[in-house]
């Protein structure tokens, strides 16, 4: 399959204002939904399924397969790059609500951060392992510096993001929220109190950018052109600065330590029920886009203790999806088109990305969805319970989840212990999402409908639902 196979069923090239690329999800924004041929889209080879999002229409091709389309379909469209600009923003306005467009916007600001989360992460990985077995110890020095350069200087590129999300200018949100991580913070006192560098972390950074952006805008409007090239940068870095050391820094440390604090008494004192419950309802979770709420949690967590004790329990929802997905190749042997479809969603799976099974194959089977949820709340519960027994693990990074996970681990007695504690998890996710849907997963109505020979059996209907937003990574977990 290619672009060309795709763009007359999308109601050809003018119908397209726009397209872009997630993980496994090319994201089309139409001007005229009813000129696409839902049915032919849904039967073409290489499409897991087709999801509506508040002001677009997502394919999901899976991982890989994705970017070569999307750049192909960017080639055929160039020209007309350049238009629609203005549909594109009264159609966002009157489709998406506030509070789906701010769990948009918290994601964008994060999920380009992403791949350097994850290459730092497994860099301090490797210098962990290093030091505990006590090799190289010349070089884990450099390793850790390498690691965590980015970390350090994390809140100025979340000010450059939320900053340029929300419509200020980048390089200001950035510098504002340099301010966050300064070391002469350290010099500034106020309320009897003094600061650290640090603190308040990508939460005050978001919040310092949100106060330039506001700054910049309000200047922009009142000041005349002869002074706004000098003012407005001026005034855009000195007052939500000054605001940021005298309050905003104390208010977001203040949450941010809540969140370290409300983690440690979840798994502490609720770790098997509150690892079932987030194992259970993380696909749900992802469904509707909720997930991103997370973003910012998981990454103050690896900020203010190194891990986020969030992601491995998360993490069980991919296994229990998994598991539903190998009990319906096993009970519908005779379906090829499940079958095939299951086989090229699997690696991806595997690996933390769980859209091509969600979409492909669990959700439009109805059933199977539920199962896959209970195949994670035993995963999440057992990884809870081991959680509330001593052995906590977390993840040093986020983004990949599943087995691309093993090397992200960090555990209170070690990454041995780590590995197995979360290893083990990923079984008992395994082993119930498969038993839950070799058992429950079809009625015997479905069952008898979809398990014949016939290879060109059409899909079940896909229910509507609300998907993860563009280019959220698997950073939640699946």
């Amino acid at each position: 399959m290619d672009a060309t196979d795709l763009l007359p069923l999308l109601g050809g090239p003018g119908n397209i204002r726009s397209v872009a690329a997630c993980m496994t999800r090319l994201r089309v924004e139409l001007h005229d939904r009813t000129s696409v041929r839902d049915g032919e889209l849904r039967a073409l080879t290489g499409v897991l399924g087709l999801v509506e999002d508040a002001d677009a229409l997502q394919v999901v091709l899976g991982p890989g397969i994705v970017a070569r389309v999307t750049a192909e379909l960017e080639r055929l469209l160039d020209p007309l790059a350049t238009r629609g600009a203005a549909l594109k923003a009264a159609q966002q306005a009157r489709n998406a609500t506030p509070f789906k467009t701010f769990l948009r916007r918290i994601g964008q600001i994060f999920i380009p951060l992403v791949p350097a989360l994850i290459g730092c992460g497994l860099v301090a990985g490797l210098a962990g392992v290093l030091a505990d077995l006590h090799l190289l110890p010349t070089l884990v020095p450099a390793l850790s510096a390498v690691a965590g350069g980015f970390m350090a200087l994390l809140a100025v590129f979340v000010g450059h993001g939320t900053a340029r999300e929300f419509g200020g200018t980048p390089v200001l949100g950035g510098a504002v929220a340099a301010v966050v991580v300064h070391p002469g913070v350290t010099h500034v006192h106020a309320f009897g109190l003094t600061l650290a560098p640090g603190q308040g972390g990508v939460l005050g950074a978001m919040g310092a950018a949100l106060l330039a952006v506001r700054v910049e805008k309000t200047c922009r409007r009142l000041l005349p052109s002869a002074l706004d090239v000098l003012l407005t940068p001026a005034l855009t870095v000195l007052l939500p600065g000054l605001v940021t050391l005298y309050g905003l820094m104390y208010a977001a440390g203040e949450v941010s330590a809540a969140i370290g604090r409300f983690t440690h008494v979840l798994l502490a004192d609720g770790g098997a029920a509150a690892g079932f419950v987030l194992g259970g309802l993380f696909l749900p979770l992802v469904m509707l886009g909720l997930h991103q709420a997370l973003i910012p949690v998981h990454t103050t967590l690896i900020a203010e203790q190194g891990s986020t004790v969030l992601l491995p329990l998360l993490a069980m929802a991919g296994a229990g999806q998994v598991g539903a997905a190998l009990a319906l190749y096993v009970r519908l042997a005779r379906n090829g088109r499940v079958r095939s479809t299951i086989r090229s969603a699997l690696p991806a799976g595997l690996v933390g990305i769980g859209e091509p099974l969600i979409y492909g194959v669990s959700l439009p089977l109805g059933r199977p969805f539920v199962t896959a949820c209970v195949g994670g709340a035993f995963g999440g519960g057992f990884v809870g319970l081991l959680g509330q027994l001593g052995s906590t693990v977390g993840a040093t990074a986020i983004g990949p989840s599943g087995w691309a996970l093993f090397p992200l681990l960090k555990g209170s007695h070690g990454p041995v212990e780590a590995v197995a504690v979360y290893g083990t998890g990923l079984l008992v996710g395994y082993a119930t999402g498969f038993a839950a849907t070799y058992v429950f997963g079809l009625s015997r109505e479905a069952l008898a409908e979809l398990n014949t020979p016939r290879a060109a059996q059409p899909r079940p209907e896909r229910p509507k639902a609300v998907p993860p937003e563009q280019g959220v990574p698997p950073s939640a977990g699946l």
